[in-house]
């Protein structure tokens, strides 16, 4: 771990980042204008598509699967971010997955409040396997609240009778918008990104007057059984460092395969600070090597 790295982000992240307490329009501008300035590999290419009416963008890298694609639901507490501003991240992604990405538009709260995101995700991926692409070629990932909505995605589409990808990877997951675990208060001080005051502020307007602990919208609370091999991968320094325990210890009594890493001293989602911190390069580079495991898993199977 290089330290200067660490203190240097640490330092950014505490220096202000968008106001996610505005009005969602401009707080939508400024979280865009943030993630705007880190860099994209020239090597990648992105094109803009559509599934089951929900907006996408694809990613390619030299030398990408076209048959592996990573389905990435993206962080904003589902009031902010796009596909465009996670470019960077889940395309890097893809890349240690050998695989397309894929993210996804699904609509934001408060105009599009609870079960909104979940019912577009299951949609773009249900648009996804009409197309023929195989549900073992395919693995979910998401973080923040795209985390979350990962396992929640999963949840709807086994009960709707779809078949499970090959793998999901659930980053820095925020899976109880009640915000009842301990790191809430445990973790105030060292976390630079997040506080339970904000979570639970943004939580209750996608819930909508939803319960928090209704299982679409916090995963912890949903029955996980069925769903595919699981990577939570969370720092020790976030406020939601008992929301990813809990959720792998649901993930274990459910019989699902999960692997749970608490990467020391890392703040929320630092895998889109790869460009500066060199964790974050490795945590991606981790990601990936899970699920090609599973893809390849499932190609000597069918072989």
């Amino acid at each position: 771990m290089s330290t200067l790295e660490l203190e240097s982000l640490v330092t950014m992240l505490r220096s202000g980042g968008p106001d996610l307490a505005a009005p969602p329009p401009q707080a939508r501008e400024n979280f865009e204008a943030m993630f705007a300035g880190f860099p994209i590999a020239a090597d990648i290419a992105f094109e803009p598509t559509t599934l089951g009416g929900v907006p996408a963008r694809w990613s390619i890298t030299p030398g990408a699967s076209k048959e592996r694609v990573l389905f990435y639901l993206h962080g904003g507490a589902y009031l902010l971010g796009s596909s465009l501003a996670y470019r960077a991240l889940y395309s890097e992604l893809a890349r240690a997955m050998g695989a397309r990405g894929l993210a996804l538009d699904y609509r934001l709260a408060p105009e599009n409040p609870f079960p909104a995101a979940v019912d577009d995700a299951v949609s773009a991926y249900r648009a996804l396997l009409s197309q023929g692409i195989a549900p073992n070629s395919i693995a979910i990932a998401g973080d923040s609240a795209g985390g979350g909505l990962t396992v929640a995605m999963l949840v709807a589409a086994r009960d709707a009778g779809l078949p499970m990808p090959a793998a999901a990877v659930a980053i820095s997951p925020w899976a109880d918008l009640e915000c009842t675990g301990g790191s809430m208060i445990t973790k105030a001080a060292e976390d630079p990104s997040l506080n339970r005051e904000g979570l639970v502020a943004l939580g209750s307007i996608y819930l909508n007057g939803a319960s928090p602990r209704a299982p679409l919208a916090s995963p912890l609370y949903a029955n996980l059984t069925g769903l595919p091999p699981l990577l939570i991968q969370v720092g020790s320094a976030e406020v939601l460092l008992d929301d990813a325990t809990r959720l792998a210890a649901r993930a274990a009594e459910a019989d699902v395969a999960v692997q749970l890493e608490v990467w020391p001293r890392m703040p929320h989602v630092w895998h889109g600070f790869g460009f500066m911190l060199s964790e974050g390069r490795d945590a991606i580079a981790v990601a990936g090597a899970f699920v090609s495991a599973r893809f390849q898993k499932h190609q000597e199977t069918s072989a």
